[in-house]
Parts: structure tokens; C-alpha cells; sequence
């Protein structure tokens, strides 16, 4: 067992009387720094054991230490009192290490420990419900990217004081049952593990709960009820699960969130009752799901929104009367999902127009604007009504539009055909003249056929390039047609 070196000389009692304070708290900080450690005092004494390749704790600690850190060693095993009597202790890390078993009691005699890390410890599989006995004034405690497959429901029956809990990238197939009734508790993250359900049980008594990260698990299913009591929550993070449908009432009762994160699973549509009591909701995130439809009313209550995330989904239409209530948004994100661009989009066009709060909406359908921004799109009136853009768009483009190789090949052989007129002379000319009345492709062929104009020199080598073309366009027949005069 570690105490603090206790030293009774003549010396220290001399230097007790002699040294002002802050001298003598530096000068025993460093006299009692392990070997293999750096100890620094600047507003109070830090012990710094990191990256020293230990494989066992150092026998004793500066009595007077506030923070220690023994990251990224090869530390394997705490025993009983692993770091002796450190009443000044605050802070421990140890996090990166080996660390596969912890002994019942192994943080006792540090009963002023307030941040405990003990994160990426590959081997911890388990916790015994006596672990952190003794830490009563635990404020935080990080076990993340660990081993750990449940923590006994009882383990933190001593830490009254604990705000923060981190867990995430661990095995949990549930949410632990120690959360419950902790009403201190103010942020868990949850995240990266292998939770399947939320029960209504899961989450009791967080009254006090601001923060509640469960993205990237496996959870499908979610209990009628399962958030009742989590009162002040303000940020919820449910994003890149397996979330198919919700219970009506799901987030009933949570007035106080700012930003709910949904984005990333099965969802393909949008209920009016989900976020009925979402009055102080700033950032919605239902990107990446399968939605089809959204409910009108569905943000009415949102008055406080900002931002509003729905890209990447399978949405065709947006009806006005979804957003109509919704004042105060700043951003929305609407791309990447197959829009038809009709006379139920016009409301968005304008509101584009007029706010600068939206962009970046390609349009699927109808073929005539696909492809096209949905701000590029033109809606026409008639007697007062928006006329659909295809019959429009499809003129505008016909005249706007650049040329297609077929309409470069006609406007080619024209040229051709008219350098012959000019040059030729006979029957022959007369024959192309009356040929260039026609389509100039059937123009071609006609002389072609009856050896008209197909002469030695630069028009018999016109022809072969028009042959080109006229392949190129499609037209293999014709191209080979041509080729083979």
C-alpha cells in the first residue's frame, strides 16, 4: 500500500519555517516525483508518466499531486490501492494501455478524484460493481474504446456527484441499467456500440440529462414512453441506426432540445406529431434516410428552428403548406433526393429567390428540366395559374440550347451541298440543286446513288467526313452508305 512519504528531519522542519508556501509545495512536488516520471508545479502539482514504457505503477506519488497521467504505457493490472493515499488528487489518466483487470478498491484513497480516464484499454471486459468504491466526489469517468460488454447496474451506487459518463465504442448490447435514477447525470455518450432497443426503463430518472449520444448502434426499436423523463435534454444524437418507424409520442415532452440528430436510418416518412413539443428546437437533422412524404403540420410548432437537414432522402415534392409555419429557418438542405420540378416546387423556386436560404436542388423530373437546378427552372401563367415547365422549358431549350451532332452534320452538308452548286456544272448541278430542296441527308444519298457530284478531289473527300458524321450520329447505315462510294 502507497502512502505519502512522510519525512520528520531537522531539514524539512526547517524548510517548513524558512520556505514561503508556494516554494514548499514546489519543492516536495518534485523531491517525491517517480523516477521514470516529470513532475511540473505551476498552480498545482502535475505528475506526468506518459509514454514511459511502464509496466507497473511507480511505488510512490508526490503527496501533494493534483493531476496524474500514465497514458500510453503497458500497465496490465490495478491492485487494491493501486495509488495509495492522494488526498490533493483530481485528475487520472490512464488511458492507452494494457490494463485487463481491475482489483475492487484499486482507487481507493483518493477520495477528491474528479476526472477518472481510463480509455482505449483493449482488455477491460469487466467491471466488478466495486470498482470505483470510494470515489464519492467522481464528477467524470471516461471507459471508452474499450472491452466492456455491460457494467453491473450498481456500479456507480457511491458516485452520487457524477455528471459524465463516456462508454462509447464498447460491446453494450442494451443501455446499462446503472444510469438509471442518477439525476445528476448531465451527459452520457453511448455511441459506436451494439444497442438494439431503447426500453421505456432505460433512460428513468435522468431529470438532469442535457446530453444523450446512442448514433451508429443497431437500435430498430424505440418503446413508447422511452424518453418521458429526460425533461432537459438538449442535445440527442439517434443518427446512422436501424430506425424504421417511431412510437407518435417518441419525443413528447422535450421542450427544452435544441438539436435532434435522425439522420442515417430506415425512416420514409415524417409524422406531424414527432416534434409537436419541440418549441425550442434549433438543428433537425432527417438526411440520409428513405423518406417519401412529410406530413403537413409536421414543423408547425418549430418555431425556433434554424436549420433543417432533408438531403439524401427519396423526396419527389415539398407542398408549401409543410413549411408555411416555419418563420424563422435559416438553412435547408434539400439536395440529393429525385425532385420533380412541377408547379408544386414554384413556392420553393421563389423562396430561393427571395431568401438565399437554400440551393443545390437538381431536378429529376419532368425530362424536360432534368438535370437542371431547380433555379433554373421557368414557370409560366396562364389566367393566373403556374403553367407545368415542360412544354416552356423544352422551347427555351430548343432555342437556347447548342447544337446536336445531327444538327452539325446537316448544317456540314449544306455547306457541301451548296460548295457543289457553285462549282458544279450540267445535269449534275441541276440534279443538286433540286436535291438541296430536300433533306440534306436524302439529298446526299439521292446523288450519291445516281454518282451526281461524287467527283476526284477535296468533294469526294467532303463526302467521306459527312459519312463520318452521319456515323457518328448514329446513322451506321447511311455512314457505310457513304463510305462505299
Amino acid at each position: 500500500m502507497l502512502l505519502c512519504p512522510v519525512n520528520s528531519s531537522t531539514l524539512v522542519s526547517v524548510l517548513f519555517l524558512l520556505l514561503p508556501q508556494a516554494a514548499l509545495a514546489r519543492w516536495a512536488c518534485v523531491r517525491a516525483c517517480p523516477s521514470s516520471c516529470t513532475c511540473t508545479q505551476e498552480r498545482s502539482c502535475s505528475v506526468l508518466c506518459d509514454r514511459s514504457a511502464l509496466a507497473e505503477l511507480p511505488k510512490e506519488f508526490p503527496c501533494e499531486a493534483s493531476s496524474i497521467n500514465v497514458d500510453k504505457n503497458r500497465l496490465k493490472f490495478l491492485s487494491e490501492r493501486a495509488f495509495g493515499t492522494l488526498p490533493s488528487l483530481r485528475s487520472l489518466s490512464l488511458d492507452h494501455n494494457n490494463i485487463s483487470f481491475i482489483t475492487p478498491g484499486a482507487f481507493k484513497g483518493l477520495p477528491n478524484l474528479v476526472d477518472l480516464k481510463m480509455a482505449h484499454n483493449e482488455y477491460i471486459s469487466y467491471l466488478h460493481t466495486r470498482t470505483f468504491t470510494g470515489l464519492k466526489k467522481l464528477v467524470r469517468v471516461d471507459m471508452s474504446d474499450c472491452n466492456l460488454f455491460n457494467i453491473p447496474d450498481r456500479i456507480f451506487l457511491e458516485q452520487i456527484s457524477l455528471r459524465e459518463v463516456r462508454c462509447f465504442q464498447n460491446h453494450f448490447r442494451r443501455i446499462p441499467g446503472a444510469f438509471r435514477d442518477m439525476v445528476n447525470l448531465t451527459h452520457i455518450y453511448l455511441e459506436k456500440n451494439k444497442i438494439e432497443a431503447v426500453a421505456y426503463n432505460s433512460l428513468l430518472g435522468l431529470s438532469n440529462l442535457r446530453y444523450l449520444n446512442l448514433e451508429d448502434n443497431r437500435i430498430n426499436v424505440i418503446h413508447d414512453q422511452s424518453f418521458q423523463d429526460l425533461l432537459r435534454l438538449e442535445n440527442f444524437y439517434l443518427n446512422d441506426n436501424l430506425l424504421s418507424v417511431l412510437p407518435q409520442d417518441t419525443f413528447k415532452g422535450l421542450s427544452r432540445l435544441k438539436m435532434l440528430n435522425l439522420g442515417g436510418n430506415l425512416l420514409t416518412n415524417v409524422s406531424k406529431t414527432w416534434f409537436s413539443d419541440l418549441v425550442e428546437l434549433e438543428v433537425l437533422y432527417l438526411d440520409r434516410n428513405r423518406l417519401l412524404t412529410i406530413e403537413e403540420g409536421s414543423f408547425e410548432n418549430l418555431t425556433s428552428l434554424i436549420t433543417l437537414h432533408l438531403n439524401s432522402n427519396n423526396l419527389t415534392a415539398l407542398p408549401f403548406p409543410v413549411f408555411q409555419p416555419v418563420y424563422f429557418l435559416g438553412r435547408l438542405y434539400l439536395f440529393k433526393n429525385p425532385w420533380e420540378c412541377g408547379c408544386s416546387l414554384e413556392w420553393l423556386k421563389e423562396w430561393m429567390e427571395s431568401y438565399q436560404l437554400v440551393r443545390n436542388i437538381p431536378c429529376a423530373s419532368p425530362s424536360s428540366v432534368a438535370g437542371l437546378d431547380l433555379g433554373e427552372v421557368v414557370f409560366g401563367r396562364a389566367n393566373g395559374s403556374c403553367v407545368e415547365p415542360p412544354e416552356l422549358n423544352a422551347t427555351a431549350a430548343s432555342t437556347a440550347a447548342p447544337s446536336t451532332t445531327e444538327n452539325r452534320f446537316n448544317s456540314l452538308i449544306a455547306r457541301l451541298l451548296q460548295q457543289e452548286l457553285q462549282d458544279g456544272t450540267g445535269n449534275g448541278t441541276e440534279g443538286f440543286r433540286n436535291e438541296t430542296l430536300l433533306d440534306p441527308e436524302e439529298a446526299l444519298l439521292s446523288a450519291a446513288a445516281r454518282g451526281q457530284g461524287v467527283r476526284s478531289g477535296p468533294s469526294h473527300i467532303y463526302l467521306l467526313v459527312a459519312g463520318i458524321l452521319l456515323g457518328l450520329s448514329g446513322r451506321t447505315e447511311i455512314g457505310f452508305h457513304v463510305f462505299g462510294t
